[in-house]
């Protein structure tokens, strides 16, 4: 104990109190997941709770991300020094995942990345900025890479049972009103096709006054689908939660489980991207979102299945007339 310790120890002992540390500040609150499923990937998780993690848990996900075989291989304290944090907020961060600790959370990652390995090799480095000399066989590899790990991401993260809370809902609906934004409408609309050829009174909205004012009509027995990847299309927020104080059945189809749509919609379904130097996440999240509401629209169309099978019986005869000799529809 130093000569300066020993003073402040015998004026404490002098005035009966006892020598205390002072108590360290309180860790921020973070929100812990359940337990990631069987087969769930946890870098999907990471990568969809990044923009919602901040500061010191922020970089202990971007580091995981960057390199996830490093991270397999680190132990607790390399992996905090590396994120310029300390072993107690990597703890933080893989209890915020749903994970017990660390070795659980670092087996899952060796895990997911050894299986990588052996079915992708070098077409799984999707990280490495695509080339302007690069051929078109390796673009192609690259992309195909990106898209299957997204479709399998998806796969992994989508509640089956929201998609047939969903599907139920629209199944029942008097009409169905869908949300987007930029690509986002692009999705919107080719649902709203889909539903249209199978009988489902379904209307897709980019602008958001006419949006707004279709919203508004809504009532109880509706639905309202409101399509954005990263949740925070205001617009498109503020079109389901106006269908929502009119007592429409609200959906959010978007890759952040705690952003600002899926807060304000009834049912939720995830989609998962594969974050590339090529493309922005945007982009990359329109073949997942496809893929949902594929399953969406046939989860719908087994509930209905006399309506649909009629629908396309009259809308197909109604289009014969414009057909090719091939059957396919002449342009």
């Amino acid at each position: 104990m130093t000569p300066r310790e020993e003073l402040t120890t015998a004026v404490q002992t002098a005035v009966g109190a006892s020598p205390v540390s002072p108590a360290p500040l309180p860790a921020a609150p973070v929100e812990i997941l359940a337990a990631p499923a069987a087969g769930e990937s946890v870098l999907a998780r990471v990568r969809a709770g990044l923009g919602e993690f901040t500061g010191a848990l922020q970089r202990v996900a971007e580091l995981i991300l960057a390199d996830p075989a490093a991270a397999a291989r680190s132990t607790i304290v390399e992996l905090a020094e590396r994120s310029g944090t300390s072993p107690a907020t990597v703890t933080r961060f893989c209890r915020a995942l749903g994970f017990v600790g660390y070795a659980e959370m670092r087996l899952a990652i060796a895990g997911e990345t050894g299986r990588a390995a052996r079915t992708g090799g070098w077409t799984m480095d999707i990280g490495r900025e695509i080339q302007p000399t690069d051929p078109l066989e390796r673009v192609l590899g690259q992309i195909m890479a990106a898209d299957t790990q997204s479709m399998h991401d998806t796969a992994a993260l989508l509640d089956l049972s929201e998609v047939e809370r969903a599907a139920e809902a629209i199944a029942r609906a008097n009409r169905v009103d869908i949300y987007g934004q930029g690509g986002s409408a692009l999705v919107g609309g080719e649902m709203q096709f889909c539903l249209h050829r199978i009988g489902v009174a379904a209307w897709a909205w980019t602008d958001v006054h006419n949006g707004l004012a279709s919203s508004a009509l809504l009532k109880g027995g509706d639905v309202a689908l409101g399509v954005s990847h990263s949740g925070q299309a205001r617009e498109t927020v503020e079109m389901i939660a106006e269908a929502s104080s009119r007592g429409a059945t609200t959906i959010a189809l978007t890759s952040f489980p705690r952003s600002p749509l899926a807060e304000v919609a009834d049912i939720v379904l995830l989609t998962a991207t594969q974050a590339t130097t090529f493309r922005p996440d945007a982009l990359s999240a329109r073949h997942p979102q496809l893929v949902v509401l594929d399953l969406l629209y046939i989860a719908v169309a087994q509930r209905t299945h006399e309506r649909a099978h009629a629908a396309f019986s009259v809308t197909a005869q109604a289009v014969a007339g414009h057909r090719s000799a091939s059957g396919k529809e002449a342009s």
